[in-house]
């Protein structure tokens, strides 16, 4: 008989779950709950979370002495007796720096309140800066966005096109001439500020989660100077082991489609991001039939990604000038006519309504995620 080796047995003793442990995750899990729940009362808390109320108490008075939530007044309640105190998360807080270094030809950032809003919003021009002249265009627009903050800075988000990870801030980047440059590192040590680095489409996918309204299940395509996606799996972004789940735009769609920054010839990027269907449309007797065919190429290489993992629906982000319309439909009726079988709903198409922001939105997420366990 052929016996089969046993399994390594997976280690369970990285390290007990320490009190100072569980207190954090408690305060989290109150400050995800009112950020979700403004105007909840601490009994309120304490059916929705499961804690005592003992600890309930416990955990709000620190959260309120910190500043981070704040008591809005009595809550209506039918029955005689104390009425219970009305919480909520204080909005201004801390205030968040949020960079986007995935535009063809600037660089964003802008200032945000713990629930989205934008206080400040500037933008550098990158004059097609590459490698380390890129990289000073980032740091000199954090450094702007710090000095305008008129709050604590919580922490800086930065999404840009490329690979990030598996060692947290590092990117590759073809489209920016960084490979293995440690962006998080070297900004945190220029301001003195945690900063959270990620892939463009993968904030964008945060966002949209956050403040769009999509479902649990979903792919964010984020088309700009590159071309990326952000997968969400039951509300759970999907990084991939090497940090590149999501990286469609380098997958070869067409020979035909032109020499890519990667190296390769006929990547979706080449088809599909603003500056190839620009330049597509620059030299076009019919616009429409261009963008149809581009779409076409984005619906072709999304269907493979929705029959393995049958995510049904996929939002659009990027210009609606190039994205409504023509493209949009031709990328739709080719996705389904590759994944049509006869127990399959169709998959939907939408663009996102976060317009340009979408990165900024995510990045800001993201740095209250690290920080405050909010998502």
């Amino acid at each position: 008989m052929t016996r089969v080796a046993a399994a390594k047995p997976r280690s369970l003793t990285r390290g007990a779950l320490r009190p100072q442990d569980a207190r954090l995750s408690n305060l989290r899990l109150l400050t995800t709950s009112l950020y979700d729940n403004p105007g909840l009362s601490r009994a309120d808390l304490a059916r929705l979370t499961g804690l005592s109320r003992v600890a309930i108490s416990d955990l709000i008075a620190e959260l309120l002495e910190s500043g981070l939530i704040v008591e809005t007044g009595a809550a209506d309640q039918g029955k005689p007796g104390k009425r219970a105190t009305k919480l909520q998360v204080a909005y201004d807080w801390r205030d968040i720096v949020a960079i986007d270094v995935s535009g063809p030809r600037s660089v964003t950032g802008a200032i945000f309140s713990l629930d989205g809003e934008i206080c400040q919003r500037i933008e550098r021009p990158l004059a097609g800066k590459r490698g380390p002249a890129a990289l000073q265009v980032v740091i000199d627009t954090v450094r702007a966005l710090v000095e305008l903050a008129l709050r604590p800075v919580l922490g800086i988000g930065i999404g840009a096109p490329g690979l990030v990870g598996p060692t947290p801030g590092v990117i590759t980047s073809t489209n920016l001439d960084w490979h293995q440059v440690e962006v998080g590192a070297v900004v945190s040590e220029v301001v003195g500020l945690p900063v959270e680095v990620q892939n463009d489409a993968n904030l964008a996918a945060l966002a949209e989660r956050r403040f769009g309204g999509a479902p649990d299940d979903f792919i964010r395509m984020q088309i700009s100077r590159g071309v990326g996606a952000g997968l969400m799996i039951g509300g759970q972004l999907v990084n991939g082991r090497n940090g590149s789940a999501g990286e469609i735009g380098h997958v070869v769609v067409d020979r035909s489609g032109g020499q890519c920054s990667c190296g390769k010839v006929g990547c979706l990027e080449t088809w599909i991001s603003l500056p190839a269907l620009t330049a597509r449309l620059a030299d076009a007797d019919d616009p429409e039939l261009v963008l149809a065919q581009a779409g076409e190429k984005l619906g072709q290489a999304l269907s493979f990604v929705v029959a393995m993992t049958d995510i049904p629906h996929i939002v659009l982000g990027g210009s609606p000038e190039f994205l409504a319309g023509s493209f949009e439909a031709a990328a739709e009726r080719r996705l389904n006519a590759a994944i049509r079988i006869e127990s399959k709903a169709p998959a939907s198409l939408s663009l996102s309504n976060l317009g340009p922001e979408a990165v900024l939105l995510g990045a800001a997420v993201q740095v209250m995620n690290r920080n405050l366990g909010i998502r």
